[in-house]
């Protein structure tokens, strides 16, 4: 197998126009249309070559089929304090946010 001395990659990298720092993340949050990527204990590395940037991410993953956001609303529509409840009540509900209102309202 082959491997390369970092100090040696490091040099190629410059050569090629390439940098790469490490980015301290605690956490890393990717929103989508159907809910977010949660990574926890993110590696993060910034590389830059030829003026545009790519961010390379892994870690532990969870994905959410709701936000934050849909739980204060669902807890704010339903009169309810427990924010597990909450999020509980939209994973039951695949992320459909009226249904889980109608759920804890007992509807």
């Amino acid at each position: 197998m082959f491997e390369m001395d970092p100090k040696k990659m490091q040099q190629m990298m410059k050569q090629l126009g390439m940098k790469m720092d490490n980015i301290p993340a605690t956490q890393v949050i990717i929103k989508t249309d159907t809910g977010d990527i949660v990574v926890e204990e993110p590696q993060v590395v910034k590389t830059t070559m030829q003026g545009q940037i790519v961010f390379q991410v892994s870690g532990n993953v969870k994905e959410k089929s709701f936000s934050d956001e849909d739980v204060k609303l669902v807890m704010e529509q339903s009169g309810t304090t427990d924010e597990e409840q909450a999020a509980k009540a939209l994973h039951e509900a695949n992320g459909d946010v009226v249904k889980a209102i109608m759920k804890l309202k007992g509807e």
